[in-house]
């Protein structure tokens, strides 16, 4: 096929004098942008700055502010200053659509989700063929996740979704592919997947938008970047990957240099706040831990690692107590015993995890989502009252939220968002955090901010179990280090355990 009709297949866009408004906020402001086929735009910036209404934008989800603005797609010689008739041609996938699965509880198999691509629907609608069937084994083999295509959504790890998605894009045969922080929570396997699908991209014009804070996350096939920042374009231009690396490379973090952990005999004898005796875990007939053995003391900081699947998360809420032990093994908690609610121990603890952004109403108040915390609740059950005012305005001065405390989720920045979750999480003094991938989705100023803020908890005798796939995430007073894989612990590092 000849390069310029080949280039004619894809879809190009140009954006002049965008504005933005969500609420009575500016959100993007004097956005010009052109997409080309071909090109492989790489899309940064700091949380709120506007990277997901942007690419919402381009997607035609959300419109302009009405007046000069022009949003004009070009495809096979055919202009459209609306984007009614090509939305169709443009695949977004990002954490918002991943968490519809899990609001919605669409629990369909990974097959039968890369095949709704193949129809564009949401939800499977219709029989697939053996041709379909075909298409779907290659995409699957493509990007190496041909052993989850049997497997319920709602059963995988927070990455292996990730991918499952991504492969649904494919299957859509798009015209413009956006993809939105779809590197976060992904561990170094299915990550060097996700490259190499981006590498093999460059074989095509298929033009993609990737939005990241990360510069390991940077392909060798990028072409061009842009640079956002409250909403206005600082830089625009072609760009070897080298050079956006470079600008992405992460400031050197105060807990890079960790000190040693202190000797567990230096600690004494500690309480045991939680702790698991060969701990089988099942849920939905899927065999997720497999006699898992913790104990989890005062002032102990436990970090959790292990391939995506591994049993990360599920450890983390079996834990927490949204999970329960089968008959043969234990869940101790300190406090918790025959009559004492297991909300008691909730109250005492914080948690944070990717689907409880899920579980909040997008309309719901940064107010009362960290007042919930009090409760550990989704939501409130009754109005908020002047007492739950006071300890959530607390929680929100201390991760420096205050000036967000007016919005709803839905006028925030995803990593905006799981900022509010910090503070919802400590809206009681908690004694003991349990955080699940906590900082995905952040920008690196956010994650320098909140992992001083989590160290400095740590030091003042808090104590933590944090699952992380990034080594330079670890607490600075790390004591105790657990790894997993397919549900069972295959290296234990630390004191007693």
């Amino acid at each position: 096929m000849p390069k310029a009709r080949a280039a004619s297949s894809f879809l190009s866009v140009t954006l002049n004098r965008i504005d933005l408004d969500r609420g009575d906020r500016a959100v993007l402001r004097g956005v010009a942008w052109r997409i080309e086929p071909g090109q492989r735009w790489l899309l940064v910036g700091g949380n709120g700055a506007g990277k997901t209404q942007l690419l919402k934008l381009v997607a035609g989800s959300v419109w302009p502010k009405p007046g000069r603005a022009l949003r004009r797609y070009r495809l096979r010689g055919e202009i459209a200053d609306a984007p009614a008739g090509v939305m169709e041609e443009i695949a977004y996938v990002g954490a918002e659509r991943q968490d519809r699965y899990e609001h919605y509880e669409w629990n369909f198999s990974a097959r039968e989700i890369v095949g709704t691509g193949l129809y564009r629907t949401d939800i499977p609608m219709n029989s697939l063929t053996p041709a379909n069937h075909a298409r779907i084994d290659a995409i699957l083999a493509r990007l190496d996740i041909r052993l989850l295509a049997a497997r319920r959504f709602l059963t995988l790890s927070y990455g292996e979704r990730r991918l499952v998605l991504i492969a649904r894009a494919l299957a859509w045969q798009p015209k413009l592919l956006l993809l939105d922080e779809v590197a976060n929570g992904l561990d170094a396997r299915n990550h060097a997947r996700f490259l190499r699908f981006l590498e093999s991209s460059a074989a095509s014009k298929l033009p993609w938008v990737f939005a990241t804070h990360r510069q390991e996350d940077v392909p060798d096939s990028v072409t061009h970047l842009l640079e956002l920042d409250a909403g206005r374009v600082t830089l625009r231009n072609a760009m070897r990957a080298s050079k956006a690396r470079k600008l992405l490379q992460q400031e050197t973090r105060e807990f890079s240099a960790a000190p040693p952990a202190p000797a567990p005999d230096k600690l004494g004898r500690r309480r045991v706040l939680v702790a698991l005796e060969r701990a089988n875990v099942h849920v939905d007939d899927a065999h997720l831990l497999h006699a898992i053995d913790l104990t989890v003391a005062a002032r102990d900081c436990w970090v959790v690692h292990g391939p995506n699947g591994s049993g990360k998360s599920t450890l983390l809420r079996t834990l927490y107590g949204d999970h329960a032990v089968a008959a043969g093994g234990k869940v101790l908690r300190d406090g918790i015993i025959p009559g004492v609610p297991l909300e008691t121990f909730k109250l005492r603890t914080a948690y944070v995890a990717p689907h409880l952004q899920t579980w909040h109403a997008p309309k719901m108040p940064v107010m009362e989502v960290v007042a919930s915390g009090r409760y550990a609740s989704i939501g409130l059950n009754e109005a908020i009252t002047a007492v739950d005012r006071r300890h959530a305005e607390r929680a929100l001065r201390r991760f420096g939220l205050m000036k967000l405390r007016h919005r709803t989720l839905a006028e925030l920045s995803y990593g905006q968002a799981r900022r509010v979750l910090f503070a919802r999480a400590w809206a009681r003094e908690p004694r003991l955090a349990l955080l699940d991938e906590p900082f995905a989705g952040l920008d690196r100023a956010t994650r320098a901010d909140l992992t001083r803020r989590l160290n400095d908890w740590i030091e003042d005798g808090g104590t933590c179990v944090i699952a992380t796939h990034h080594k330079d995430e670890w607490p600075r007073r790390t004591t105790h280090v657990l790894e997993l894989a397919n549900g069972r612990v295959m290296h234990r590092a630390g004191g007693e355990a």
